[in-house]
């Protein structure tokens, strides 16, 4: 198992040793490595099982270092930046040779974000490169929202897991690109569409689910747990699945006549941000029961809507 602690100087000595270590995040927990040091990038492939072909987000202190990082950086990017960092807020880049092709497999681009936690900014600043950081879990599999679900699911893979208390957004970065005059959203996440189109104005969206992702977190299949997840109607797949063990994730409402145990509600008040915070978290522990498959429904596809009913699609195509 991995060593669980709030010690920022053991994280500094180890990633300057091309170690892995947990870090927090106010998405979530991410599995950081030198960006600069390929043989660190390649232990983040290796103990994460993640495809060489989908790109990873290099988290910088502060937006002045991105400089140092990409080649261009359009005016729209730095209304974002100024207004949005630190955040759960990635922008697409174009980036400098210093970056290796194996953090971006291979395109010309660049994921940067400032993270907005004081434990990793103040490791941030510590060092001297930037960390390349996916959510700190095996591929394709729940994000981890507490440092338990690093240890639990990566264990001896990671050196040191930076302890900082469960993450407040709970879902991934928005990843926003820039092709020309045109700003395009290519991963719905913390931060809506709707504030970022009120800073810059309307944005294309392009969620590309092919096996050639141009940036982090495209992939149809992904953020799934172990178990077959059903997305619809719950009263329809309740009556349809009656008499099987299943698990039940809500938004709001609990189903009569159902184990209470076997249900999960995302948020009881309607509240869209409780909501992300606990997506991840709930699917693990439904995840976690004597049960032949979960079932959901989507949540109203507004604000952080819209990016929590991304990841119930993605997670739910294993139902064949």
């Amino acid at each position: 198992m991995a060593e669980i602690g709030k010690d920022i100087s053991k994280a500094k000595i180890l990633l300057e040793q091309g170690e892995l270590v947990a870090i927090p995040t106010e998405t979530v927990y991410g599995l950081a490595g030198n960006a600069l040091n390929v043989s660190a990038i390649a232990k983040i492939f290796e103990a994460k099982n993640r495809p060489h072909f989908d790109p990873l987000i290099v988290h910088v202190p502060d937006f002045n270092s991105v400089n140092s990082f990409a080649s261009e950086i359009p005016e729209k990017a730095k209304k974002l930046a100024q207004e949005f960092w630190p955040g759960p807020l990635t922008l697409l880049l174009k980036r400098k040779e210093i970056i290796p092709d194996l953090v971006t497999s291979g395109l010309g681009t660049v994921g940067i974000r400032c993270p907005n936690h004081k434990l990793t900014l103040n490791l941030l600043k510590e060092l001297t490169f930037p960390l390349a950081a996916p959510s700190a879990n095996p591929f394709g599999y729940i994000s981890p929202t507490k440092a338990s679900h690093v240890n639990d699911q990566l264990s001896d893979k990671v050196k040191y897991v930076l302890d900082g208390g469960d993450c407040e957004v709970g879902i991934e970065s928005t990843i926003v690109g820039f092709d020309g005059g045109q700003t395009i959203i290519y991963r719905l996440g913390g931060l809506s569409v709707e504030k970022i189109e009120a800073v810059i104005g309307k944005v294309e969206i392009q969620l590309n689910s092919s096996s050639n992702p141009k940036a982090p977190g495209q992939l149809k299949s992904h953020y799934a747990p172990t178990k077959n997840l059903l997305v619809g109607n719950l009263d329809l797949l309740v009556k349809a699945h009656h008499g099987k063990k299943i698990g039940i994730l809500s938004f709001q409402k609990i189903i009569p006549d159902f184990p209470i145990t076997n249900q999960k509600q995302l948020s009881p008040t309607g509240d869209l941000l409780m909501a992300a915070q606990n997506l991840f978290a709930y699917l693990r522990i439904l995840d976690q029961l004597d049960i032949e498959f979960i079932i959901a429904e989507e949540v109203p596809n507004v604000g952080l809507g819209r990016a929590i009913n991304d990841r119930l699609q993605r997670a739910s195509v294993r139902i064949e």
